[in-house]
């Protein structure tokens, strides 16, 4: 059964955009009222993610557990991970290059001994707590029910992938914890649509509060850094991860216009994870399987993040050219090799960027620290396409890994990304989820 597209004023992406709107004008005209309006912001941040624990664990579990064979999953977990390794990789590279090339930092002229350590003490000290082993430690919880509290998306991966495998194994014992487990994945979801009502809020308050406290004019005075990140990153988007999804026999165009809502959520919160349930859903109902979309898109946020590589690249070399320091190849091959490692701990949330960017300039000994003072004022709003970057990236992995897996068609994927079919109504959704079928475009 087919019902009318709603009109546009009544969908998710004309009121993001509003409150985008409107947060970015209240901002600029009332910067203190913008300001204070942080709270609201963050409140909605929370919500989503209060729900993204369910949703990850939920989706991964029926995933895994409606699979016909285990060595499916070891086999779309390794290229996963190989094809983050390969893209994160290529990321830092074109950072790199697009760095020397521009050379955004040259011409400051700024003695390294002037700079105020003090306004990123902070920062320095969060990234002294990062290291690759603590890392990998981290996504082991101490108890089964703690990954469920502490909100680490890899932590709750972690029991979500033994938990299915367990039901798995267990036959046809297990299918009716199967069925209620896909019942109650059907629930999770509609709270997920009754969150997003608040979404537009969310969106207006956190453009408010970030033009409010920064101010457009910070951007003035970096506006060849902050240029050079937002071009480097389409650059990226439209060169590399559009040859790959074209490799991959899919439209990157269609699918950015199919996730355009989650987008705008995305631009206007500076957070991906804002979107991750509804990046899920959508890519479910594009026809990737709902055992590869649950096992890469949460494990894509904290190992593929190619926005946050570009950008740590082009922040340290561009802290080196302002300072006048000349790094060596040497130098660049080592911050591209410690960025590699110290990356993969970040998280898709707002500032997580910049933590990793002290992390990895702490090993490098050859570029200030203290230098970060230099972007602090206009790293938010660097992140907002930091996380873009990201989602849109973590959106492409996840296509191609089911297009090796060969469980989605071109035909298919470019149906759902034209809206073919019609839209489906809110108990047709919620049957197709209980039934576990992510093989009908919405």
């Amino acid at each position: 059964m087919q019902q009318a597209r709603p009109p546009f004023w009544r969908t998710l992406y004309f009121w993001v955009l509003v409150g985008i709107v409107l947060g970015a004008a209240v901002g600029w005209r009332w910067p203190d009222a913008g300001a204070s309006l942080k709270p609201i912001a963050d409140g909605f941040i929370k919500l989503v993610k209060m729900i993204i624990t369910p949703v990850i664990f939920l989706t991964v579990v029926t995933g895994i557990a409606g699979m016909a064979s285990l060595k499916a999953f070891g086999r779309v977990g390794l290229k996963a991970m190989g094809y983050f390794l390969t893209f994160s990789t290529l990321a830092l590279a074109v950072g790199l290059v697009v760095g020397n090339v521009v050379r955004p930092g040259a011409g400051l002229n700024i003695d390294p001994a002037t700079l105020d350590r003090a306004a990123v003490d902070s920062y320095v000290t969060q990234a002294e707590r990062q290291n690759f082993a603590d890392f990998v430690l981290q996504i082991i919880p101490d108890t089964a029910i703690s990954a469920f509290t502490s909100g680490q998306i890899l932590q709750v991966l972690f029991v979500a992938i033994l938990f299915g495998i367990a039901l798995a194994l267990i036959g046809a014992k297990g299918e009716r914890l199967l069925d209620s487990l896909r019942v109650l994945t059907a629930v999770v979801f509609r709270m997920v649509h009754i969150l997003m009502y608040a979404a537009p809020v969310g969106a207006a308050a956190a453009m408010a509060y970030t033009i409010g406290e920064y101010g457009i004019g910070t951007i003035v005075n970096l506006a060849a850094l902050v240029v050079t990140f937002y071009a480097t990153s389409l650059l990226f988007i439209i060169a590399v991860l559009g040859l790959v999804a074209r490799g991959a026999g899919f439209s990157l165009l269609g699918l950015i216009a199919y996730i355009k809502d989650e987008l705008l959520l995305v631009l206007g919160t500076s957070s991906s994870e804002s979107a991750m349930p509804l990046l899920m859903e959508k890519l479910e109902r594009a026809g990737c399987p709902k055992s590869i979309v649950g096992l890469v898109v949460p494990t894509g946020y904290s190992f593929n993040l190619d926005g946050t590589n570009i950008y740590m690249c082009l922040a340290a070399l561009f802290i080196a050219q302002a300072t006048n320091i000349e790094l060596t190849l040497a130098d660049q091959l080592l911050l591209m090799g410690v960025a590699i490692i110290s990356s993969k701990g970040a998280a898709g949330v707002t500032g997580s960027g910049f933590i990793v960017l002290a992390a990895t300039l702490s090993v490098v000994p050859s570029v200030p620290v203290a230098g970060m003072a230099l972007i602090l004022g206009v790293d938010r709003f660097m992140s907002e396409c930091r996380a873009l970057t990201n989602f849109v990236g973590n959106a492409v992995a996840t296509i191609v890994v089911a297009r090796w897996e060969r469980a989605v068609e071109p035909a298919q994927l470019a149906a759902a990304f034209r809206g073919a079919g019609g839209v489906l109504t809110e108990t047709e959704s919620d049957a197709l989820q209980i039934e576990g079928r992510s093989d009908v475009p919405a």
